[in-house]
C-alpha cells in the first residue's frame, strides 16, 4: 500500500510517500480501505520529536489517529460491523494517513457526512465529548468553550448546542461568523474576556471547557467559580494545580456512535478547513503547525 511516513524526528521535509507492508487487524481491531484522514495537532507534535518523551515511537511511523474508509478486514471477535460498511473512527498515535489503516475504535459514517468530514469526526467528536461529558448535564446551562474555532472546539460548539447549552465561544474575529453559524455567541479571547461575558451573559457563565491550553484556566475557574466546573482537554499541566477536569481523547466506540447519531440528525457537521492530497502532506502539516486554524485538515486518497 501508499503510505505517508517518515523516518526520523523532525520537520515536514521528512515527510514521503512510500509503498509500505499493509497492516491487519487483530482480535478487536478492523482494517479499512482509507478515503480521508485527517491532520490533528498531536500528528505534528509527535513527529517533530516535541511528544517524544510522552509518545516514543519506533521509527518508521505513519502519521494520523483518525480515518474513514470501507471495512476490508475483520479482526476477532469483532461483531456489529460488515466488510463493505463506510466507517469512521481511531487507531494508534499513527498510522491512519495511508491507503490501509487500522481502528480500534469506529462508528458507521453518516451518509450525510461527505469522507472528508467524517475524516475529521473522529478525534475531535470524542475529544469535545470527553471534556463536555466532564461538566455533566448542559440543557439551560450557559457554557464557555475556550478556543471555540478549531477542531475540537468547533464539535464542542455544535455538540453542547445539541444539549441544550448557551454557548459562548472565544475566538479571533475573522472566526466569529464562523462560531455564529454554529449557533454560538462569539466574543474574543485574552485580557477584559471576565468583562465581556458579564455583557453577554447576564446570568453568568455555568460552565466552562478549555480547548486551547492558552495559559486561561486560571481566568476560566475565577469566571465560573468552582473548578469542578471548567474542563480542560489540553492545558493538563495547569489543570492539575487548579483542580480542573482533565479529560483525555479516548478510543471509545461508543463517544464516535454518539457523534455519528447527531450527525445523521443534522446536528454536528464536522468542519472542514482545508483538504490535500497524499502528495501534498507536508503542506498539510506545515499548515497544521500555525495553529490557526478553523475546522479541521484532510487528507485526500
Amino acid at each position: 500500500m501508499r503510505a505517508v511516513r517518515y523516518h526520523e524526528y523532525g520537520g515536514v521535509e521528512n515527510l514521503v510517500v512510500e509503498h509500505v507492508p499493509d497492516p491487519h487487524p487483530g482480535p478487536g481491531e478492523i482494517r479499512v480501505r482509507v478515503t480521508a484522514a485527517s491532520v490533528n495537532p498531536i500528528d505534528w507534535k509527535v513527529r517533530s520529536g516535541a511528544a517524544r518523551e510522552l509518545l516514543p515511537l519506533d521509527l518508521p511511523a505513519i502519521p494520523g489517529r483518525d480515518a474513514v474508509g470501507v471495512v476490508d478486514e475483520i479482526g476477532a471477535g469483532v461483531r456489529g460491523v460488515s466488510v463493505g460498511d463506510r466507517v469512521f473512527g481511531l487507531g494508534g498515535v499513527t498510522g491512519a494517513t495511508a491507503e490501509l489503516a487500522v481502528l480500534s475504535a469506529w462508528a458507521h459514517a453518516p451518509t450525510t457526512w461527505t469522507d472528508e468530514e467524517a475524516a475529521g469526526a473522529g478525534l475531535a467528536s470524542v475529544t469535545a465529548l470527553g471534556g463536555l461529558n466532564a461538566l455533566g448535564g448542559l440543557r439551560g446551562r450557559t457554557l464557555l468553550i475556550e478556543g471555540a474555532a478549531g477542531g475540537v472546539g468547533s464539535a464542542a460548539v455544535e455538540i453542547a448546542v445539541a444539549r441544550g447549552a448557551t454557548v459562548i465561544g472565544t475566538a479571533g474575529e475573522r472566526n466569529h461568523a464562523f462560531l455564529t453559524s454554529l449557533g454560538a455567541v462569539a466574543t474574543t479571547y485574552g485580557t477584559g474576556l471576565a468583562e465581556r461575558l458579564a455583557a453577554l451573559a447576564r446570568g453568568g457563565v455555568d460552565a466552562a471547557l478549555d480547548t486551547a491550553a492558552s495559559g486561561s484556566l486560571a481566568d476560566l475557574v475565577a469566571i465560573v467559580g468552582d473548578p469542578a466546573r471548567v474542563s480542560t482537554v489540553a492545558d493538563h499541566a495547569n489543570a492539575e494545580r487548579l483542580g480542573v477536569r482533565v479529560a483525555n481523547a479516548e478510543n471509545d466506540s461508543s463517544l464516535l456512535a454518539e457523534a455519528g447519531e447527531l450527525g445523521r440528525e443534522g446536528r454536528y457537521t464536522p468542519r472542514v478547513e482545508r483538504s490535500y492530497s497524499l502528495d501534498r502532506i507536508a503542506e498539510a502539516h506545515a499548515y497544521a503547525e500555525l495553529g490557526h486554524t478553523r475546522g479541521k485538515i484532510v487528507i485526500r486518497l
